[in-house]
């Protein structure tokens, strides 16, 4: 059986300047993949610049795994259009994780902040937070690859199981 070491909740805030794939607009969506676990958030019609404020939660059973995460258009009577997508990299979020162990900081409190580089999909500096409560919270604007534009925003937020073994 695998352990799950925690929860991650990730909140899909908005997207802006995504890729138009219906003659003048889409109909997007967020498809998150980890491991073998896969999310959506609602569809937002006929918007370049949704907000969906959808709340998804993945089971960590491997930190190591990278999370994706990709934006489709969807198409009523064909396949839906991919509109780009962008790997989030936990590494740097499960090393604060570790490094503050269930220390309880004061909220707002800035654990890390991590450079956008070629290597990551960050499109600005990205923190890493205390929320007060022994977890940590990072929001982030993605820039999506493998299309002409767009980014999506959005947050994760680190939830520990009572008995896990955490990280």
């Amino acid at each position: 059986m695998e352990h799950i070491h925690g929860l991650l909740k990730i909140h899909v805030r908005r997207g802006f300047n995504l890729a138009v794939r219906d003659i003048t607009t889409s109909d997007p969506y967020v498809v998150i993949r980890m491991g073998k676990q896969k999310l959506k958030t609602r569809v937002v019609k006929r918007n370049l610049n949704p907000e969906w404020n959808d709340h998804l939660t993945l089971s960590v059973v491997d930190p190591s795994l990278p999370i994706h995460l990709a934006v489709y258009d969807r198409d009523r009577f064909s396949a839906d259009d991919k509109m780009g997508d962008a790997d989030i990299n936990m590494g740097p979020f499960v090393e604060a994780l570790r490094g503050v162990g269930l220390t309880r900081l004061h909220a707002g409190a800035v654990v890390a902040r991590i450079q956008p580089t070629r290597d990551t999909c960050l499109a600005e500096e990205s923190h890493i937070v205390s929320n007060g409560k022994g977890g940590l919270t990072q929001r982030m604007i993605l820039r999506l690859k493998n299309v002409e534009s767009g980014e999506v925003e959005l947050e994760l937020e680190w939830i520990d199981i009572p008995g896990s073994r955490g990280l």
